[in-house]
């Protein structure tokens, strides 16, 4: 931003967000463990996806096949490791995608996969079989906290793994899990700076939570592991949700989706049926606090995108102390269709 200080008044310009786009309709097609080389510490994807664990690529197509119409726009294969999984069991679900190709002009694909699981040969597969994106769980970058997680590789394969995914010609999607035993907000913080080095055409923040039947609910009943409680998360997204914002990445999730299993196996962990709301609000007001912070002069009114209103205040209206001390009470603050927040300020 920049001032002439020998004026009264000025304008100053932050980030907002991103509008809600109006994307194409995904049809998940959910495949839990296929692929995995073991089981992390904290992965219950049976129960996290409602799919199951023991249903065969066949009979999951099939019902995926079962809810694929006109509406669909892109395919996920979602769960498990797609790149590691049997080759004939891959192969089925690239014949799927073609074949709703043949149904549906210009519906794309995309899965997610391990960083450590990328063969040139398999993502030569992927690429002549018109998948666009891959997404890899990550996790983190952090050598320590993808050790104390069981991930079987090192920051640098988690590194390696973006390279090769932009290398190969994919669109690159990276998902981490903030909370995971051995990190702190400083270190998913870091690893928020990492991912966006890449410039992934998107992210997800999937705050970490203990299912019953891991390995971290044992460790969660011992003691050797604490959940981030509900204000560490909202505190550390907000301010890696904030960094994507300035980079014009889009964070396509903020928690894990709901999924009436899963919500009945999580013993412990940031769990709110508003949680994205409210790492949204926590980003809106601290990039409002630093803007006004570089002010030469007091704000008089803040416009903001209008899909700002739905979270602007938190929960319940709890952020409303923070926007007055700010001098930007309700009365001071409008809503319009624009693409960041503006600022008026004077002396």
């Amino acid at each position: 931003m920049f001032y002439d200080l020998k004026k009264k008044s000025g304008e100053a310009r932050f980030p907002a967000g991103m509008r809600p786009a109006e994307q194409r309709r995904i049809l998940p097609v959910f495949l839990p463990f296929r692929g995995c080389p073991s089981h992390c510490v904290y992965c219950a994807q049976d129960r996290q996806t409602g799919a199951g664990g023991g249903s065969s690529v066949r009979r999951i197509l099939d019902e995926a096949e079962a809810r694929l119409n006109g509406s669909i726009g892109e395919i996920a294969f979602y769960g498990g490791t797609f790149t590691a999984m049997p080759a004939a069991d891959r192969r089925q679900c690239l014949d799927f995608f073609a074949a709703a190709q043949k149904r549906i002009i210009g519906i794309a694909a995309r899965c997610s996969t391990r960083p450590d699981a990328l063969a040139a040969g398999v993502l030569d597969e992927l690429r002549q079989s018109g998948l666009g994106l891959i997404e890899l769980g990550i996790q983190s970058f952090s050598g320590e906290a993808l050790a104390l997680s069981r991930r079987g590789y090192a920051g640098e394969a988690a590194m390696e793994g973006c390279r090769r995914v932009l290398d190969a010609g994919f669109g690159l999607g990276i998902q981490l899990l903030p909370g995971m035993p051995g990190c702190t907000p400083d270190v998913f913080l870091r690893d928020v700076e990492i991912a966006l080095s890449f410039r992934p055409a998107c992210m997800r923040f999937y705050p970490c939570l203990v299912p019953e039947g891991t390995a971290l609910a044992q460790w969660f009943r011992q003691g050797r592991y604490r959940p981030w409680t509900q204000e560490e998360t909202v505190f550390a997204l907000g301010r890696g949700l904030l960094m994507a914002w300035r980079a014009g990445v889009p964070v396509i999730r903020l928690s894990v989706a709901p999924e009436p299993a899963f919500d009945a196996a999580v013993l412990a962990g940031p769990r709110h049926p508003a949680l994205g709301a409210l790492i949204q609000a926590e980003a809106l007001l601290l990039a409002a606090e630093e803007s006004v912070r570089t002010l030469p002069g007091k704000p008089s009114w803040l416009e903001l995108p209008l899909h700002c209103q739905g979270f602007i205040y938190g929960d319940r209206g709890s952020l409303k102390p923070r926007w007055a001390a700010l001098g930007l009470n309700p009365s001071r603050i409008r809503f319009r269709e624009r693409p960041d927040a503006l600022l008026a300020w004077e002396a």
